[in-house]
């Protein structure tokens, strides 16, 4: 299906025909892990599970549409996609990343592409001057998170692009937290988008998997190469799951950014709070990049208490709010990541402050979101 149809109409259609056989209006799980063949040497376009699946055939096809790329490669989770990208590097080369980005990415590059001789560096994405600094001889990729998690700052990705390419590298974006329905980085001149495909894009925190998605030729000959190779590939349920997910995205994204809102409402007027982070606040200091580079906000908010001990006290006493780690699906969750999901890298440069709480705001009604937030916080 191309792109003369809107996003919805794509989410729901694209790489999801009628199956030609049956009629089946959902795509079939192929639980197979092998393909019988027409002879030796030839076979029907399938030959192992590994190397193709047509219920994965249908995932890539249909997140490719929504990021408006011409490849999409499926992964088993979002940093398995990751590793696959930065394996196209070799050791010796350089990456720069945002200083704030994922804990989880961080780890990677330290204590996994760092020993096997990747060299890289955090620095602050939203400064360019700053970027060009950090800057070297060596540098092949630039990585960024935009909003990053959990602090939610977002960068200009088309003026980091512009930079990184005028230098020769690629430029790749992790677009987890604001999906292809709020922003499409590869129309702002990114090379690769990234995504745990475990959050918005499955959307009902029952399936764990990753996507890499891409426009150039050689590159996706590569990171198709890889998928195949290292063979971190989801199961085909995996993938049914995630697709279905993917139908009612642009349904859910409404829903969550509107709660998003609601809940920073409340959180604005609220004594016990002293900060909130939210790309839809006028002195957020992303705003304007993200205005312009995003369709709405989308639902993640952090905000910070007097301390740790309220932070960590608040979050166990919400009821509404599941106290649980990961995002994106369509109940909310709270969590406190600096002793939760970025605990690994608490003595690391992206390391958050510890009186921070994170919200992934579901789909909920918002007055009871707003009530069990202003209970939690007393």
């Amino acid at each position: 299906m191309d792109d003369q149809y809107g996003f919805a109409t794509r989410a729901i259609h694209a790489g999801q025909e009628p199956d030609p056989q049956t009629g089946a209006v959902a795509v079939p799980v192929y639980q197979t892990s092998t393909f019988a063949q027409t002879e030796v040497g030839r076979h029907r376009g399938y030959e192992y599970a590994r190397s193709g699946n047509p219920t994965r055939d249908a995932l890539e096809t249909a997140l490719a549409s929504l990021e408006g790329a011409a490849h999409g490669f499926a992964f088993a989770s979002g940093l398995a996609a990751g590793d696959a990208v930065v394996r196209t590097l070799a050791p010796g080369d350089h990456v720069l990343i945002a200083d704030d980005v994922y804990g989880g990415t961080y780890r990677q590059f330290a204590q996994v592409h760092g020993p096997w001789g990747l060299a890289f560096d955090p620095v602050d994405l939203g400064d360019l001057d700053a970027v060009a600094a950090a800057w070297r001889d060596e540098t092949r990729m630039l990585w960024i998170e935009s909003p990053t998690n959990p602090l939610l700052t977002v960068f200009d990705i088309a003026s980091l692009s512009a930079l990184a390419h005028d230098r020769g590298a690629v430029v790749v974006v992790d677009n987890t937290f604001a999906t292809p329905y709020l922003q499409q980085p590869l129309a702002l001149g990114a090379d690769v988008v990234v995504h745990s495909t475990t959050k918005y894009l499955g959307g009902h925190s029952d399936v764990v998997g990753g996507a890499v998605l891409l426009d150039d030729d050689a590159l996706a000959q590569r990171i198709g190469f890889l998928q195949n190779a290292v063979g971190g590939v989801p199961g085909p349920w995996d993938v049914w799951l995630t697709l279905r997910g993917v139908k009612t995205l642009p349904v859910r994204m409404r829903a969550h950014c509107a709660g998003a809102r609601a809940v920073v409402s409340a959180l604005l007027e609220h004594p016990a709070v002293i900060g909130v982070l939210y790309p839809g606040l006028p002195d957020h200091p992303g705003h304007a990049a993200a205005a312009r580079q995003m369709r709405d906000f989308g639902g993640m908010v952090s905000f910070r208490t007097a301390d740790a001990e309220a932070a960590v006290k608040a979050c166990a006493r919400f009821k509404v709010f599941t106290l649980a780690e990961s995002l994106g699906g369509v109940e909310s969750l709270v969590e406190h990541p600096g002793r939760m999901t970025h605990l690994s890298t608490a003595d690391s440069p992206v390391a958050v402050p510890d009186d921070l709480v994170r919200l992934s705001v579901g789909i909920e009604d918002p007055e009871d979101l707003v009530a069990d937030l202003n209970q939690a916080l007393g």
